[in-house]
């Protein structure tokens, strides 16, 4: 957990910020829920879990090649980022000053 102190002449401006965490929150759980119904939507065409297709599976697995198979990566790899980004900023502890 990591704790953040704000240190500001006016309370206003705490508030503010905090309310700009959790706005970022908001945006990455939006796109998390994006990312999450493309990953679906592969593993849904190709019968398979994102998990077996990192293993096993190549371009020339997939109908649509190397577009496809770079996509549905780029999809878990941004999955992962959202993923550590949220786990940072809902974990936050405000201190008093």
């Amino acid at each position: 957990m990591s704790k953040l102190k704000i240190i500001a002449e006016e309370k206003a401006t705490e508030e503010v910020v905090k309310s700009a965490i959790s706005a970022e929150i908001k945006r990455l759980e939006i796109g998390l829920n994006r990312t999450n119904r493309e990953i679906k939507e592969f593993e849904g065409k190709c019968e398979v879990s994102s998990e077996i297709f990192l293993k096993e599976f190549t371009t020339e697995d997939l109908k649509g090649g190397d577009d496809e198979y770079i996509t549905w990566v780029g999809e878990l790899k941004i999955r992962d980022r959202i993923l550590d980004e949220l786990k940072k900023l809902k974990y936050i502890e405000y201190v008093n000053s």
